[in-house]
């Protein structure tokens, strides 16, 4: 009998499913215990690699929580590459739809903050804009100009003090109870993650679409201040160019 790779997939990622039939021993039986400890192997090796992903995820549940969390994920979301960089890229939704994990609400928003980590490091290099960019502008243009921003620029929006949480399992702190959406760049090396507000993560979110400028700051209500946002953009090299 000829096993495809489908078949083999689906053996190998359900532990209660029989080895395929077309694998065998060298004495023509169905390999039972050699694919039992192959396919605890690959078990093995995605649940490391989930560890090593969401390390704060993993902190927050417990190693054992985590564990048998991650058996369940592995099984509905394979490997669908062999670059294991960026597995895991659909745990914030499986963890919103985890019936085990509802109890800690703002997983999937920490999980989304470990995965924009992964992604702002590995992405491309860009020069940001000189300090005084926007003062060079003429006033009257300012409304128009459209902001465009490094590759490792991520924003995850929350309703929970995401900062605060994944700052405190990271380097020590308390939570406040404040929505804390992050913002996540790449000035130097090492991804950094600062704190917005939601009308600064609002305004943010509207700049990295393409919003102009004048139109982006409708987000952020009538009192909102540009300075603080902007200066924490500048100083994080976040921004690569300004067009009018």
């Amino acid at each position: 009998m000829i096993t495809t790779q489908t078949d083999f997939r689906t053996a190998l990622l359900d532990p209660n499913s029989p080895p395929p039939e077309g694998v065998r021993n060298p004495d023509g039986v169905q390999a039972t215990k050699r694919f039992d400890v192959y396919r605890n192997n690959v078990a093995v090796s995605l649940t490391e690699a989930l560890e090593t992903a969401f390390p704060v995820v993993r902190k927050l549940v417990g190693d054992d929580f985590f564990r048998a969390m991650a058996g369940v994920y592995l099984r509905a979301h394979p490997p669908t590459s062999p670059v294991m960089m960026f597995y895991g890229e659909e745990m914030p939704a499986f963890l919103a739809g985890f019936g085990p994990a509802q109890s800690v609400p703002y997983l999937p928003d920490v999980a989304a903050l470990e995965l924009a980590l992964r992604h702002s490091y590995h992405a491309a290099d860009a020069a940001p804009v000189a300090p005084d960019a926007l003062g060079q502008l003429a006033p009257d243009t300012l409304p128009h100009v459209t902001f465009a921003f490094a590759p490792a620029v991520r924003i995850i929006p929350s309703r929970f003090p995401l900062h605060s949480i994944w700052w405190a399992n990271t380097h020590g702190g308390k939570n406040t109870q404040n929505a804390e959406p992050a913002l996540v760049t790449r000035p130097e090396f090492d991804p950094q993650v600062d704190v917005l507000t939601p009308e600064q993560a609002a305004v943010c979110t509207a700049l990295m679409g393409g919003e102009p400028l004048g139109q982006a700051l409708r987000h952020g209500g009538a009192d909102f201040d540009l300075g603080p946002l902007l200066g924490l953009l500048l100083a994080r090299g976040a921004i690569t160019s300004l067009k009018t």
